[in-house]
């Protein structure tokens, strides 16, 4: 069935949801896009992803409560209705049998496809879905490439994502102690080469880290796509890849990818060492460093007015605002706000902008089974370094004792950090790194 009419430019897009390996196939998922919730899950007989409308036609309570049945069709939670991946409605147990769901009993469906490892969702008309090419890195269609993936919905608006992002100058002082350092900070000269109706190009010549790591080239492709690509001689070509997807006023989904091409194979056999999870716990730790003032920037911006009235609300004396501007100048000129007419929704308190159980950790397949394993540890740990106790407080000052002695030192040491990792995927620091002592 078609989707809503398109009510702003931002409308017909597609926009990345998630890397496919952080997607679990086995449960169907709410998202909302574009203020439009929608459940997404993977339909076994067509073998690829869907998205529809969350909400039974019947009495309109969401499929993302629901279930997939034994035959991989979803099937909503309040009277079982069932459907199929072309949003039919296959069954209704309350009807007599013999009867066959009419064409109201129907889901709404939304177009998807996948490309480069991620989801991608169409926002506007399905029938356009087929003009509208997918938002992908041209780079990263050839061979090399070693990717990490990761994903957040974030408590600030798409665009004011995007700007941050763009913003390379705030690298060495907000990120300071994660990915930047102080010392390094210096002049940023960028230069914009291209800026038109799809976007804008950029080159910063000297790049970042007083150019320790080359030049430095950016590329928006507007409204939801930019990534900045640099090479580091003798270690590798890396880019920062994000998409920027809006949920809802004053909320976006990140999905980032980080792509390296290195130049020894050594650093290719190690890059996957590091646990899935364990990676997107540093990722969101970054995340977290301007999390806290951005969400209060935007609204200052807002109160001022908006892209329109930037250049009166800030002083931008700097080439480091280059990318900032252009940004701003695509709204005013070509895209508009993804939400136009909306206010921001009220201020969140710290602890809500830090959360990390809704905002990533239960829709990530990995991190939500490596919280379900370490809270089992976290529950058994204890109990059995208590039963280890006896028979080495038995043993007394033997060799057997002084093993016994190790094993709940190193148990004791390991339970902690198990906690540590616990809390880290339920909830992030308000003490950035850059502020600890």
């Amino acid at each position: 069935m078609t989707a809503a009419a398109p009510t702003s430019p931002w409308r017909d897009h597609w926009y990345a949801v998630a890397a496919l390996a952080d997607l679990d196939p086995r449960r169907p998922l709410p998202f909302r896009l574009l203020d439009e919730p929608l459940v997404l899950w993977f339909d076994r007989d067509g073998d690829r992803w869907r998205a529809f409308s969350d909400r039974c036609p019947h009495r309109l309570v969401p499929l993302s409560e629901g279930r997939l049945d034994g035959d991989g069709h979803l099937e909503c939670p309040y009277h079982g209705w069932s459907f199929d991946g072309e949003g039919r409605c296959l069954a209704i147990p309350q009807q007599e049998q013999g009867q066959r769901p009419g064409v109201g009993s129907a889901c709404r469906s939304w177009a998807t496809a996948t490309g480069q490892g991620l989801l991608f969702v169409f926002a506007g008309d399905p029938s356009r879905a087929p003009e509208v090419p997918l938002p992908l890195v041209p780079v990263l269609d050839e061979a090399g490439w070693l990717v990490q993936d990761t994903f957040r919905d974030l408590p600030y608006d798409a665009l004011t994502l995007l700007e941050n992002v763009l913003d390379v100058s705030h690298v060495p002082f907000t990120h300071h102690a994660t990915v930047g350092n102080r010392q390094t900070a210096g002049p940023v000269n960028l230069e914009l080469v291209r800026a038109d109706a799809g976007g804008f190009a950029g080159h910063w010549a000297q790049g970042p880290r007083r150019g320790t790591l080359g030049p430095q080239d950016t590329t928006f492709l507007a409204p939801g796509l930019l990534w900045h690509d640099l090479t580091a001689p003798g270690f590798a070509r890396i880019l920062t890849v994000v998409y920027a997807t809006p949920m809802a006023r004053g909320r976006v989904r990140l999905v980032a990818r980080f792509p390296f091409r290195f130049d020894k194979p050594l650093l290719a056999r190690l890059f996957n060492l590091t646990p899935r999870w364990l990676r997107h716990l540093g990722n969101n730790a970054v995340l977290e460093d301007d999390q806290l003032f951005l969400h209060q920037q935007e609204r200052e911006l807002d109160r001022q007015g908006g892209s329109a009235e930037l250049l009166r609300a800030c002083h931008l004396p700097t080439p480091a605002d280059r990318y900032v501007q252009a940004l701003h100048r695509w709204v005013l000129d070509h895209g508009g706000v993804p939400f136009p007419g909306q206010p921001l929704p009220p201020s969140l308190a710290t602890p809500e902008l830090l959360e990390r159980l809704h905002s990533h950790t239960d829709q990530c397949r990995s991190c939500r089974t490596a919280l379900r394993r370490l809270e089992r540890i976290e529950r058994w740990g204890l109990p059995l370094l208590l039963v280890l106790l006896i028979p080495t407080a038995w043993a007394g000052p033997t060799v057997a004792g002084a093993v016994g002695l190790l094993l709940l030192l190193a148990g004791s040491l390991g339970l902690v950090q198990v906690h540590r990792w616990v809390r880290g995927l339920r909830q992030g620091s308000p003490v950035p790194a850059r502020n600890r002592p």
